[in-house]
């Protein structure tokens, strides 16, 4: 293997939810098997490192100052879903089921894995929330101890005067089963019903 090679596999393993098997994969396919897509992928990639960057309002990915969601005036303004990062933002998207805005934190509180408040993007939060403008905030975090934490330290923190604070609900999935979950998954939804009518 050339040196050049097993740099790029390097690099590509360093990818989340890639391996050493599809770095390899990946490597081989791009010099190999499909080269002319070599310089088209290169390309996107810079064009991206240099165009792609945080909405200054909600920290979605943004080519503006704005994203096209805090942009788009059809949208909730008052509503505020906070998000974990960029890939929930876009899971609620495609749900359909959501039409207010975000705020992305670019993570969760972590002591163990060193992340503090300062880490999260909580300071343009607050400069929302102090703003008067939002009247309902949506937790969208996930259901584990440095989820709970977070959601924790916003409600303690933020100022919550005449705004609607909430969490999203947890329990089994569509389609599963009672038989098939976990304790936690069954405590969650168990915690979470609500009235059927």
């Amino acid at each position: 293997m050339t040196p050049a090679l097993e740099q790029l596999q390097k690099l590509l393993k360093q990818l989340p939810g890639v391996g050493y098997r599809s770095a390899e994969r990946i490597a081989l396919h791009l010099l190999v098997e499909k080269p002319a897509r070599l310089p088209e992928l290169v390309t996107a990639l810079e064009a991206a490192a240099k165009n792609v960057r945080r909405c200054v309002v909600c920290g979605n990915l943004s080519e503006e100052d704005e994203c096209p969601i805090c942009a788009d005036e059809r949208r909730a303004a008052g509503q505020v879903c906070v998000v974990e990062n960029v890939q929930d933002l876009a899971a609620i998207e495609r749900s359909g089921a959501y039409r207010g805005r975000y705020h992305v934190l670019h993570g969760k509180l972590s002591p163990i894995r060193g992340v503090a408040p300062e880490d999260l993007n909580l300071a343009s939060l607050l400069q929302r929330m102090e703003s008067g403008g939002v009247t309902e905030l949506i937790l969208a975090l996930s259901n584990d101890v440095e989820g709970e934490a977070t959601c924790h330290y916003l409600t303690e923190r933020l100022p919550q005067a005449g705004v609607s604070v909430s969490r999203i609900g947890f329990g089994l999935p569509s389609g599963g089963g009672v038989l098939y979950a976990d304790a936690v998954t069954l405590k969650s939804a168990l915690e979470g019903r609500r009235s059927y009518s």
